[in-house]
């Protein structure tokens, strides 16, 4: 359970930065005074929301592969120790 650790923080490391880029973006633009038009950010911003979503999905499917592979090989150890005996 402690290798589950650091994948527990990700979605608050992901949102903080997210909301520490956006942030910082918007006053950026704000200030330059030619800012980019708010609903093209607002695309950009869903996009990219779009896109970490896929990559998380991938990244759940990825960790279930890796412990169903890690069940496995436990499993297979099990069944060697047997016949070995």
């Amino acid at each position: 359970s402690t290798a589950n650790a650091p994948e527990d923080d990700a979605p608050n490391r992901y949102s903080r930065t997210d909301r520490t880029a956006y942030s910082r973006y918007s006053r950026d633009a704000n200030s330059s005074g030619s800012s980019v038009p708010s609903n093209t950010l607002e695309k950009r911003i869903e996009e990219l929301e779009r896109e970490l979503a896929k990559e998380r999905q991938e990244n759940a499917r990825l960790v279930k592969m890796a412990q169903d592979k890690e069940e496995l090989i436990g499993k297979l150890k099990e069944e060697i120790d047997l016949l070995n005996r």
